[in-house]
């Protein structure tokens, strides 16, 4: 029930969705927490929920992929707690316009900043401090995408994911020797606010048969409950039953909607 009493854990894009979900399952396993998200208001929401399971819970609004910010947050959460187990790199987003034809530059760069960029920095300010405790663990959240570049899910979105993906790889290459280990999870579709970026949204009968928030929770606990000596470097959660996503691009693209930017 206590899996993780007595341990620190920072969660990028913990203000709604997945990333709500994971913060409430690692709190409810005795965790403390830092929470990061842009939204505020929604962060304050989701530190109360994780106070309700006994373990603190700070929050550092901002942008994951602000250097200054990601150092500040490390920093502080280890002068706050003296210590950092685990790091779930969570935060994402996409574009409602998203594919070769149709991303704008802005929206590549800001995806990649987000999804990657982000991911990159708390990992790198993290290591010696991880280093220094003789270990700690790192989560990644992927996608599906990240398995397999998806037209729906878009050139950026997939790109960012892919490398993701290499990201977890090269942590444990070289972090290993210091008791560092690495997990990738590559959720598949799954019902969380950021559905509403999408070009068109799903109907009420898909999103039915998607993944919920709280799955993707109880994966990330699960990782992080294995002992010191197991690393877990790969988890692929699906929906039972898949949906034929293809078919909303296709859609997308026979309504006219797709168009080569000028930025």
């Amino acid at each position: 029930m206590h899996a993780l009493a007595g341990k620190i854990a920072i969660v990028t894009g913990a203000s709604t969705g997945m990333g709500r979900a994971i913060a409430l399952a690692l709190a409810g396993a005795g965790a403390s927490l830092a929470l990061v998200a842009r939204n505020a208001a929604h962060l304050e929401e989701t530190a109360a929920a994780s106070r309700t399971h006994g373990g603190e819970a700070v929050v550092y609004p901002g942008d994951v992929a602000d250097q200054a910010f990601a150092r500040q947050v490390i920093e502080e959460t280890v002068g706050r707690f003296g210590r950092l187990d685990l790091l779930v790199n969570n935060a994402g987003t996409s574009s409602r316009h998203r594919n070769l034809a149709d991303i704008s530059v802005t929206d590549w760069r800001r995806t990649l900043e987000t999804n990657l960029t982000g991911a990159f920095l708390f990992t790198r300010y993290i290591l010696p401090v991880m280093r220094a405790a003789g270990g700690g663990q790192i989560i990644n959240i992927s996608s599906g995408a990240g398995l397999t570049p998806s037209a729906p899910a878009g050139v950026a979105y997939s790109a960012s994911k892919h490398a993701l993906h290499s990201l977890t790889g090269s942590i444990n290459v070289e972090e290993r020797r210091h008791g560092i280990r690495a997990c990738v999870i590559a959720p598949g579709e799954t019902d969380t606010p950021i559905l509403h970026q999408r070009p068109l949204m799903p109907s009420a009968e898909g999103r039915a048969t998607m993944l919920r928030a709280e799955d993707i929770g109880n994966a990330v606990l699960f990782v992080a409950s294995q002992p010191a000596h197991v690393a877990v470097e790969l988890v692929v959660v699906t929906p039972t039953r898949r949906r034929n996503y293809h078919a909303d691009y296709e859609r997308y693209v026979a309504e006219g909607h797709t168009q080569v930017p000028l930025d």
